[in-house]
């Protein structure tokens, strides 16, 4: 009887965990499939947001996405969610182009900070309206929403301080200073963008992209000088950047 007992027990645990594992496995599928309609709503309010303009509507982005609206609020809380899941597309984006364009170990720092500067014109030009909805969309007119634009940002420029200070591996760099100056860069960029490609496109660009490229590159490293010497530190930007740093004497 007890053996009859403990065997009964087993096959209960057995399949108490095979149920387990069949909930987990849909959990996951739902999870899955959840990212990926995420994903394909996000790529069609990029769409929408190049054809609408920066006052673009939910009921737009459902359109674009074939789906009816309700669909899109059942996988977005809010506009604020669908917000910052345009913000991380572009994040990523921005991220993945920079970095598949620029050698950190071998390219001079002038060309990283060129290379950088053309990929963020080249991406803006390929969407103005997409700047214009992350700077001045109705997403972002309500005081919550601002501080999660200005959230994503602040995490961007920890990233890059991050990878800045990770790649010197110098006790030289401060990450949190580091941050300081990226953050102030993104702010800097951001402005000098939406100067250069107006409320819409039915005004002229004051300058052609090469030379926006330029002006770009020459303010970033404006910015960069200027903080390195605060801290003391003279960068040779003709060099790579784990060598482009020395204390001065």
């Amino acid at each position: 009887m007890t053996r009859l007992t403990h065997g009964a027990k087993r096959q209960r645990t057995d399949a108490d965990a095979a149920g387990n594992s069949r909930v987990d496995a849909r959990t996951e599928r739902w999870r899955e499939h959840r990212k990926q309609v995420r994903a394909e709503f996000v790529e069609a309010a990029v769409r929408a947001i190049a054809r609408f303009g920066p006052e673009v509507s939910m009921d737009d982005i459902a359109r674009e996405a074939g789906a009816a609206k309700p669909k899109l609020y059942r996988h977005f809380e809010n506009k604020l969610d669908l917000y910052a899941a345009i913000v991380a597309h572009v994040q990523t984006t921005l991220w993945t182009r920079t970095l598949g364009s620029i050698n950190l170990v071998s390219d001079p720092m002038a060309e990283l900070t060129r290379r950088c500067a053309a990929e963020y014109v080249l991406i803006v030009t390929e969407n103005p309206n997409l700047f214009r909805f992350l700077v001045h969309g109705h997403f972002t007119r309500q005081g919550d929403e601002s501080e999660r634009a200005l959230q994503a940002a602040q995490d961007s420029a920890r990233r890059i301080a991050t990878l800045f200070a990770e790649t010197l591996d110098s006790p030289q760099v401060d990450v949190t200073r580091a941050e300081l100056v990226a953050f102030s860069i993104f702010g800097a960029v951001a402005s000098a963008t939406d100067w250069w490609i107006g409320p819409n496109e039915a005004r002229e660009r004051p300058l052609p992209d090469d030379e926006f490229v330029r002006y770009l590159s020459g303010l970033v490293q404006g910015m960069i000088d200027a903080a390195s010497g605060l801290a003391g530190i003279t960068i040779d930007h003709d060099q790579p950047l784990h060598v482009a740093l020395s204390a001065r004497t």
